[in-house]
């Protein structure tokens, strides 16, 4: 009887060392699997997060637009900034003075038509006088030697005429300077910018530094555009104002000319005396 109960103590015993045994080695398991599974929960956040720290340490800081392009232009972008400067401010005043009613100001017409209907040919002359017009200075040129006869008075007009018109086109010849000088600055910063990135190419040796290759090549094209972008309008207003420098001193001529010619038939009718010359 004591051999089977110690027999049966020892079946017992056998079996709780049995379950024992699966009891530990499911729980070994079990949490090998939660490690596991927190280990390859962990991975992609880990990874997520170490490529988000290497794409923000690599992403470059963005630089300005109109802070890269003063850095790009440099020192020769300074002078074209000035030359622009200036070209500006004598388009707009070539344009305030380039103007019909300036080189014939309306009221100094209507007044010679008054004065001519009166035949007040004194206050003509002195208002030809006082007047700082081309009109103004036409006809008081012819009026000066219109005692001469009507041939001189026109002679004396177009020479007056001529430098009336020579002064106008000495107010434009600054755009035909910037037309022309425009590209040739923006062909200096051309060859500036090539030299600077062949320089790295020459001394880089193994290893090719693109940035800086890249950053001389935008330096000559951006160079080169603001040279042509400053030449290409100050040539098209060149002629523009050339042709009406040619045409306000045309009008201007035939009108004072048509003044004088008044003037001398008025004054020779009124004193009956054909060719008569200008009065006193």
């Amino acid at each position: 009887m004591l051999v089977q109960n110690s027999r049966g103590t020892s079946v017992v015993s056998s079996w709780l060392s049995v379950l024992l045994a699966l009891f530990l080695m499911m729980s070994g398991a079990s949490s090998g699997w939660a490690q596991d599974e927190a280990d390859e929960t962990e991975k992609p956040a880990a990874a997520a997060k170490s490529g988000a720290e290497g794409e923000t340490e690599a992403a470059p800081e963005k630089q300005n637009m109109l802070m890269w392009l003063i850095e790009t232009s440099g020192f020769i972008g300074l002078i074209i900034l000035v030359i622009s400067i200036f070209f500006v401010h004598r388009t707009v005043t070539l344009f305030l003075e380039m103007r019909p009613e300036i080189i014939i100001p309306p009221e100094l017409v209507q007044q010679y038509d008054a004065l001519l209907t009166k035949k007040d040919f004194n206050g003509i002359y002195q208002a030809s006088k006082q007047s700082e017009s081309p009109l103004g200075q036409l006809v008081i040129s012819g009026l000066t030697v219109m005692a001469s006869g009507m041939g001189e008075a026109r002679e004396a007009m177009d020479r007056t005429g001529e430098a009336i018109t020579v002064k106008m086109e000495q107010r434009i010849s600054m755009l035909a300077v910037i037309g022309s000088l425009g590209p040739m600055i923006g062909l200096l910063g051309t060859l500036k910018g090539m030299i600077s990135s062949f320089s790295v190419i020459a001394t880089s040796g193994t290893q090719l530094k693109a940035a800086e290759v890249a950053a001389g090549i935008s330096e000559a094209l951006v160079l080169t555009f603001e040279g042509v972008a400053i030449s290409v309008p100050a040539i098209y207003l060149f002629a523009l104002f050339k042709d009406r420098v040619a045409t306000l001193s045309v009008d201007a001529q035939n009108l004072a000319g048509e003044y004088v010619r008044k003037i001398h038939s008025s004054y020779a009718s009124r004193t009956g005396t054909p060719g008569a010359g200008t009065p006193a």
